[in-house]
């Protein structure tokens, strides 16, 4: 089983980052241009999202264009407006009859803390995204919807670490192909599912990663902001799967969220992941559900250390040095 491939191992699957480096925010784009069988799950109590109540299993519309996962906060939706131009010009959409129109559900996350709070993602960076997208393997860290994310904030966003966007993927001998793609900016710290280290968290007056549970139950312990935080992701595969199938493996995936970000689906986050099934391969949903939160989580743990410290936040690649 190859486990060194990122989301675009997905056959039918392209992605594409746009981003301000001063600003230190952005988006990022998973294309499916011939459309992909999607789902949607949110667990965390502050979302910020476009589109996700077309993906219930009980309505109409089966198939999705696109996912875009942009910084922003609420406002960094509009960035999925320049992803449906890039479709519609195209031709890519739900044929109405009277013309396309692309099915690109989005959700965000809260990074105006960190850079120019003024400056979020917008139509046109949505537009430049979808334009970059390709097979190419994904870029991480400090690129795309992972530009401005943090983590560790229970101590304050003065004690945060800086985050990432990362990515990951199996291909296993039968063709089946399952990857995901990540924007870690959870109010929790991060730790590796396989050796319990903690990766990123909230820091001490040393710099050094503190006990978050001392953080909470700390008397002086101020609950932050509702909205202020959340991981969004996407997850795919080629299998043959249904809608409420799709529906089932984006709930199975939040498992990858549980194992390396502590706590989590907190009523400070907004925690949202979606699946998508580009079709091919005919696979069981729960095994698409078990691998799907094995790569997510492996993306989370990617995404911390392809992180680069920025906006007077420290990295674990800075801690570790």
């Amino acid at each position: 089983m190859d486990r060194t491939g990122t989301i675009v191992d997905v056959p039918g699957v392209k992605v594409g980052h746009a981003h301000d480096e001063d600003a230190l925010t952005g988006c990022t784009v998973i294309l499916t241009e011939q459309g992909a069988t999607a789902g949607v799950d949110v667990r965390g109590s502050a979302p910020g999202t476009r589109e996700t109540d077309v993906l219930a299993p009980m309505n109409l519309v089966t198939q999705v264009h696109a996912v875009c996962l942009t910084g922003g906060s609420a406002f960094g939706l509009d960035a999925a407006g320049g992803v449906m131009k890039f479709l519609e010009e195209r031709g890519c959409g739900l044929d109405t009859g009277f013309g396309v129109v692309p099915i690109v559900p989005a959700a965000a996350l809260f990074d105006l803390p960190v850079g120019n709070s003024r400056i979020r993602p917008d139509r046109e960076m949505g537009y430049q995204a979808a334009l970059t997208a390709s097979r190419e393997a994904v870029k991480e860290g400090n690129v795309g919807a992972g530009c401005g994310v943090s983590v560790g904030k229970l101590g304050g966003f003065d004690r945060a670490m800086k985050s990432g966007l990362g990515s990951a993927s199996r291909i296993l001998p039968d063709g089946l192909v399952v990857g995901a793609v990540v924007a870690v900016n959870a109010v929790g710290e991060v730790r590796d599912p396989v050796t319990n280290e903690v990766l990123a968290g909230v820091r001490d007056d040393e710099g050094k990663i503190k006990d978050i549970l001392s953080c909470m139950t700390a008397a002086s312990f101020t609950p932050i902001p509702a909205g202020s935080n959340t991981t969004i992701a996407v997850v795919a595969s080629n299998a043959n799967l249904t809608k409420v199938q799709t529906a089932k493996v984006a709930q199975m995936s939040h498992n990858g969220l549980a194992r390396t970000i502590y706590p989590v689906h907190t009523m400070y986050d907004g925690d949202t992941v979606f699946a998508l099934a580009t079709g091919g391969i005919n696979a069981n949903v729960d095994l698409i559900g078990m691998l799907s939160a094995d790569v997510l989580a492996e993306a989370i743990v990617r995404a911390i250390r392809a992180a680069r410290g920025a906006g007077g936040l420290p990295s674990h690649r800075d801690l570790r040095k």
